[in-house]
């Protein structure tokens, strides 16, 4: 199947929005990308102005992709929006089309407590190692592929069995959060309909969640399109390149420790929020990927409006 996208209308980038990060399941393989979403694999890749793909074992229509892909999101408004300063434009001119995914919460939610502390690479490995051990097998073009466990998979699981799967101390905090949803304790899709701050004390609650993994868990399942999710990359852009809106001392004290405080954190997220409005978390996703491509080098700039 495919789609037929208006570039003008519904800008939309599949490499951006697949390398920026926030998903965990996803490879290229050849021209294609492979991915797992739920209960399915899908097959997908873009031509231009065209989106190709497959889905196995079932097959959805258009509109499953377009939720995924956040299609729907008017990203030429968005981006209007968010373009507050020459950095921030220079971000979108270099990756017009990055979307947010719309992620099952689950999944995100469990995805994120195994990313603290932890590199894309060692996160995907611990996505994937839990899905072999805990999820269904798909055999798909000659590969195997591994559904996310279900809540009740991980919650009947013994510790030791999770810790296998090189969580380290993330897998007490796993095991802890799949009892509590899996006893019915807590309604990931009910916060959905919950405004931004009373979502994000909800999720607080829960084992393993701090400050950026409910931010993460809000903006890439949640539609909370205002969370602004802080990590060393974002605290080192943000502190660069809009330091004069914080004091010298504050810039000083935090560029200089690689940990933040819960005070720290939300210091620089609530600017995000501010300074971008209500479509930070699409700021910050933008912000991301320039952050990564610069380093180091990106704390030793100034605001530049």
């Amino acid at each position: 199947m495919e789609i037929q996208l208006d570039q003008s209308t519904t800008p939309f980038d599949l490499e951006h929005t697949l390398r920026c990060g926030q998903l965990f399941q996803w490879e290229k393989r050849g021209d294609w990308w492979y991915g797992v979403v739920g209960e399915m694999v899908v097959k997908i890749r873009q031509i231009n102005d065209r989106l190709v793909f497959q889905t196995f074992p079932e097959e959805v229509d258009a509109d499953f992709i377009k939720n995924y892909f956040r299609l729907d999101d008017n990203l030429p408004l968005i981006l209007s929006k968010i373009d507050k300063d020459g950095h921030v434009r220079r971000a979108i001119q270099r990756f017009r089309g990055l979307r947010i995914s719309r992620q099952e919460p689950w999944e995100c939610l469990i995805s994120y407590i195994c990313a603290t502390y932890k590199n894309i690479p060692a996160i995907k490995n611990m996505i994937l190692n839990l899905s072999k051990r805990f999820g269904e097998k798909i055999n798909f073009n000659s590969h195997y592929f591994y559904t996310f466990p279900k809540p009740s998979d991980l919650a009947h699981a013994g510790l030791e069995e999770i810790k296998e799967c090189k969580l380290g101390f993330r897998a007490e905090r796993v095991l802890e959060a799949s009892k509590i949803v899996d006893r019915g304790e807590f309604n990931l899709e009910g916060l959905r309909k919950t405004d931004y701050e009373k979502a994000k004390r909800e999720l607080l609650s829960l084992p393993g969640v701090g400050q950026k993994v409910a931010d993460c868990v809000l903006l890439f399942s949640l539609d909370k399109l205002e969370a602004f999710p802080v990590d060393i990359w974002m605290k080192r852009i943000i502190l660069g390149f809009y330091q004069n809106y914080f004091g010298a001392s504050f810039v000083e004290r935090v560029l200089g420790k690689s940990s933040i405080t819960p005070g720290e954190y939300e210091t620089i997220s609530s600017f995000g929020r501010r300074y971008f409005g209500e479509y930070a978390g699409y700021a910050q996703e933008y912000l991301f990927p320039l952050s990564r491509s610069q380093g180091k080098l990106v704390a030793l700039d100034s605001c530049n409006r």
